[in-house]
């Protein structure tokens, strides 16, 4: 299908812009916070609740939507931004929306980002939130034995990785589901949707190479199933898998990988490549109509998980 016209609007707008894997930290940091502007309205909540947890003091934003169940059920969410940028701020207006359409209370992880904190201290930040969510359910109102994780580009990455040391280590409850946008999995970076797609799209297959650099402590952890999930040798009993991929997205094939091994581990996996959408896409709402189809498809596929 061809690139959406509002997209492609999109791109003409950036085209002078420096590419991301020229810019200093402090500059991508300074960037992704721009993605609000394109986000559209928010949806109305009966309330948002920030605490800390764990070891690290990690920041959570709980999302409780005007209508949901008591206890409800939990999306724990965990941001992007090529795990060295994004933060709860900017990830307000597609999680409230989330949070409306799937009757769920979004729980919006705040890990450590890289390079300070390398892999796998955001595994470990996630780990602690899952526990806290289960092991605090009844004070924060909230179902700890519905709980699904999920996350957008590196958030997705850590999500997919999350739930595979969940399995391993029994922290928290079973987990209902796990629901992945865009997810790098491989620091490899060479799959033919890397390559077509590595220019011109909004993001550089350039920029993600930079960004494992940045993930990963040292280039041997590349193998380890949480940080490379798409290299996991035993994907059975994992939660069920709902992942989104877009068209023009050089981390396209990645995701849709990952769906077909997890389907072949016995994984149930609803699996949508979303035509002539580019990466970022959940935050084009406010810009692209047909972005919009997202959110809508996740909480269909989602709400049967959290509401059996």
């Amino acid at each position: 299908m061809p690139l959406d016209p509002h997209v492609r609007e999109l791109l003409a707008e950036d085209a002078d812009a420096p590419p991301l894997e020229s810019m200093t930290l402090e500059e991508a940091r300074a960037e992704i916070r721009g993605v609000t502007a394109l986000q559209g309205e928010p949806a109305p909540m009966a309330d948002i609740r920030d605490i800390t947890v764990g070891r690290n003091a990690v920041p959570v934003r709980l999302y409780y939507p005007v209508d949901r169940s008591a206890p409800a059920p939990v999306l724990m969410w965990l941001h992007g931004g090529a795990w060295t940028r994004g933060d709860l701020d900017t990830w307000d207006t597609p999680l409230t929306n989330l949070a409306h359409r799937t009757g769920a209370v979004v729980a919006s992880v705040d890990y450590r980002l890289a390079p300070e904190t390398r892999f796998p201290g955001q595994i470990d930040d996630v780990l602690d939130a899952l526990a806290h969510l289960t092991e605090h359910a009844e004070s924060l109102g909230v179902d700890g034995g519905r709980v699904a994780i999920g996350g957008d580009s590196a958030g997705a990455n850590i999500a997919a990785g999350a739930a595979l040391a969940a399995r391993d280590l029994g922290v928290g409850g079973p987990l209902v589901a796990q629901v992945l946008i865009h997810p790098p999995m491989d620091p490899a970076c060479a799959t033919p949707s890397g390559l077509r797609y590595g220019d011109d799209y909004g993001m550089t297959t350039a920029f993600v190479r930079k960004a494992w650099e940045l993930y990963l402590p040292t280039p041997y952890a590349a193998d380890h199933p949480y940080a490379a999930p798409l290299r996991a040798r035993n994907l059975t009993d994992l939660p069920p898998a709902i992942i989104a991929t877009a068209e023009y997205d050089p981390l396209r094939d990645e995701g849709e990988r990952y769906g077909e091994r997890l389907a072949e581990a016995g994984v149930p996996v609803r699996l949508r490549r979303f035509d002539g959408m580019i990466h970022g896409f959940l935050h084009h709402n406010g810009r692209v109509p047909a972005s919009k189809a997202l959110p809508e498809w996740l909480a269909a596929e989602l709400r049967p998980w959290l509401h059996p």
